[in-house]
């Protein structure tokens, strides 16, 4: 299982940009995809998350309001977006997209994206 990161960019304070996240569907019934950043300096945190199945969405107090995560997987795949709006400098990261799954016994990681740019910079 491989996840595959795209979209992101330079970006003026104020912009917007879609990442999205491609990868093959879990083999698990119930699993979680979520973006993660990491800036310069800092430990990586998560941005947001979105489960399996009824697609409960969950987003760090910085990004409220502001991002947005979806997922489809009506396709044979399964794609995941998060879509960044009023971007702040500090929402300049390294952005990874990360699948968790639910063996019956415990969450684990099942895939991480190689990780996208993002710069927001006047």
């Amino acid at each position: 299982v491989q996840l595959q990161a795209s979209g992101g960019g330079l970006v003026q304070p104020g912009g917007s940009l879609r990442l999205s996240c491609v990868g093959s569907r879990s083999r698990y019934m119930f699993n979680a995809m979520g973006w993660y950043r990491q800036a310069p300096g800092k430990q990586r945190e998560l941005v947001a998350d979105i489960s399996s199945g009824r697609g409960a969405t969950n987003y760090a107090d910085s990004v409220k309001g502001r991002f947005s995560i979806s997922r489809d997987t009506t396709k044979n795949t399964d794609t995941m977006y998060l879509q960044m709006n009023s971007l702040r400098p500090e929402d300049t990261a390294v952005y990874y997209c990360n699948r968790k799954a639910w063996d019956g016994k415990t969450w684990s990681d099942e895939s991480w994206g190689q990780g996208t740019l993002v710069t927001v910079s006047s």
